[in-house]
Order: structure tokens, then sequence, then C-alpha cells
């Protein structure tokens, strides 16, 4: 059992070499039979299935071919909420709910895959704001408007997500470790993986749990390697 997991990248466009290290990873899963897990913020912004960019097209096509060699799992994060049925039937991808019960061999222990921002629960604002953009009907409101309005959309709330974090001290903008351990509880499981805080480490909690945070792709690169019921964080250059 061989995976790779990653999150985070925020890419925004095809012609830097944060998308080359994405490349790089998506041709080593490929030629290795890994499966990859993209749980969450892959992009900076995902505007619609219909996006017709030259970035949204290069990124759609490299999926495409990732995904004819090996299994390629994606979730939906804060920036990239937006993924529908024909991302997943273009891509070649599978589109997971959050949080996912990965189910392994009869001999390891299943784990619990999420974004990890359902689990930033003291900060109370930005939980209204998910709650918001996770819903269906505001979800199909926005789609149907035209391309050029939603990427008008998306930049001012780009803007005002950045403006909002600058003034959260850093504790609000963390997950919440006793509702990680309670969703693990729920879920019958003692190990999460998850991203979205930027904040790269193990933790490991009490109840013999643990988690696996991913890393940003800002000024070098992270992932997480499963090899049967060993994990290994792994940072590199991009």
């Amino acid at each position: 059992m061989n995976r790779v997991f990653i999150s985070d990248l925020h890419l925004e466009t095809e012609h830097d070499a944060k998308y080359r290290a994405f490349q790089r990873v998506l041709w080593h899963v490929a030629s290795t039979n890994q499966e990859l897990y993209i749980l969450g913020d892959l992009v900076e912004v995902w505007v619609g299935d219909d996006d017709d960019s030259s970035f949204a097209t290069t990124l759609v096509d490299d999926l495409s071919e990732c995904a004819a060699s090996t299994d390629v799992f994606v979730m939906h994060g804060n920036r990239d909420f937006l993924y529908r049925d024909d991302f997943e039937s273009r891509t070649g991808a599978t589109l997971l709910p959050d949080p996912f019960l990965l189910n392994n061999e009869p001999d390891t222990e299943p784990v619990l895959l999420a974004h990890g921002d359902a689990y930033c629960t003291s900060d109370e604002a930005y939980m209204k704001v998910r709650e918001l953009f996770r819903s269906e009907t505001w979800q199909d409101q926005i789609l149907g408007t035209t391309l050029l309005e939603r990427r008008e959309l998306a930049q001012a709330l780009r803007a005002q997500s950045q403006q909002a974090n600058q003034l959260k001290p850093a504790n609000i903008t963390d997950v919440v470790e006793v509702d990680v351990v309670d969703a693990m509880r729920r879920q019958g499981c003692r190990t999460m993986i998850h991203g979205h805080t930027h904040r790269p480490a193990i933790h490991h909690m009490i109840n013999n749990t643990r988690r696996f945070v991913l890393g940003d792709w800002n000024e070098c690169g992270w992932l997480l390697r499963q090899q049967d019921a060993s994990f290994t964080l792994e940072r590199f250059a991009i």
C-alpha cells in the first residue's frame, strides 16, 4: 500500500517553479503506482469547472494524465470548493467528502482525511463564512453568474480573507485539538491527516491518537508518504 498526501499548494499559474514541482509529484506517483490524495487548496481559487483559462486547462490535462496511470483523489478546500462533477469527469480524479474515512488493508487502522478548516472552531467568524461557502444553494447562485463576475468576486473575497487573517492571533486560526479528537472518536480511528493551517507537524494526542499536518507549498513543498502502516512527513525544494 503506497500513498502520497499533499495539500495547500495554492497554485495560480502553470508558469512557475511551484507548478513544475507539482508536475514532478504527479509524474512520480504515476510512475510508481502510488495513490495520490490532494486534501484541499490545490489552487488559490477555482471559479468553476467551466473555467477556460490556460491555467485551468493545463491543470485538468495534467491531472487527467496522472489519473490514467494511478488513482487520484481530491478534496475541496476553502479556496477550491467549487469543484463539481465536470471536474471529476474531465480529470479522472475522484472527489472526496470532507471528512473522509480511509479504510486501509485488514492489518492496518483506518485514517481520517480532512482539509482541516472544519476544526478551526475558535474562529467563529470564519466558521460562519465556511458554512455559507459550502452551501449548495449559495454555490448554485455563484455558478449561475458569468466567469468574469466570478473572477472579480474571487479576487475581492481573497483580499478580504487576507486582511482578516492578518488581524487574528495564531491560536484562532489553528484547529481545536479537542474537536479533532472528538471527530476521530466518532469515526472510530486514531489517525488523522489534514492541511489548511500551514503548520506542518506530527502531533501525538490523548488516547493514543495522532494527527499529521501537511504544509503549504511556499518556500518549499510538503508531502506525507504512506507505505503500509508507516507514515513519513517530507519536505522538499521547489
